[in-house]
């Protein structure tokens, strides 16, 4: 390494969030294979957050949990939520959690990986994106979609179409990535006042 060459950046703080919390549900499933993503993808130092295990089930949740949480997410410099869709919108426990936070998200990066039925979840995208645009973050265009997510992943947990998945995943990481450190620059130069 040359004298004048700047030294690597420190990694990226990536919280990635289970939306769901009813039994059965594939959230870990989809969320395990995204976080192996992300730290092969290189950069992120990655925090998986299931809100099933703190409980935001109710408007209540339990006090040590989601405090413990607001300081994950006040360390986050990036979010990726790992949503299904249910009735056309996400689930009720991520609004809860969602709402329970406020300066942790402003100015932040957010990405979402999705899963459902026929349409991928992106239904429920859609509608996370003008949540977190109210909360001052910034949503980074593309995600990464499960339709029929029940028949969409092996017995070890990897997508059936792995080279479609694990490319549109690097693709958002990517974007991820620009726009956390974008951010974190510019938080860092002035701080964010909305």
């Amino acid at each position: 390494m040359s004298s004048d060459s700047a030294p690597p950046a420190p990694p990226l703080r990536l919280v990635v969030i289970i939306a769901s919390t009813r039994p059965g549900r594939r959230g870990p499933v989809v969320a395990d294979w995204f976080a192996g993503q992300a730290r092969q993808h290189g950069g992120y130092d990655v925090d998986v957050v299931d809100l099933a295990e703190i409980g935001f089930e109710t408007a209540e949740p339990r006090l040590a949990g989601a405090e413990a949480l607001g300081v994950r997410l006040a360390e986050a410099a990036a979010f990726a939520v790992v949503t299904p869709e249910y009735n056309h919108s996400f689930p009720g426990p991520l609004k809860i959690a969602i709402d329970h936070y406020h300066h942790e998200w402003r100015a932040k990066p957010v990405a979402f990986v999705s899963y459902g039925g026929v349409s991928g979840g992106l239904r429920a995208v859609e509608q996370l994106r003008l949540v977190f645009a109210e909360l001052h973050a910034m949503t980074v265009r593309n995600t990464v979609s499960f339709p029929r997510v029940h028949r969409g992943f092996d017995q070890n947990g990897r997508p059936l179409d792995e080279p479609d998945a694990d490319s549109a995943a690097e693709d958002m990481l990517d974007q991820l990535a620009w726009w956390a450190t974008a951010l974190a620059e510019a938080r860092a130069s002035r701080p964010y006042g909305g």
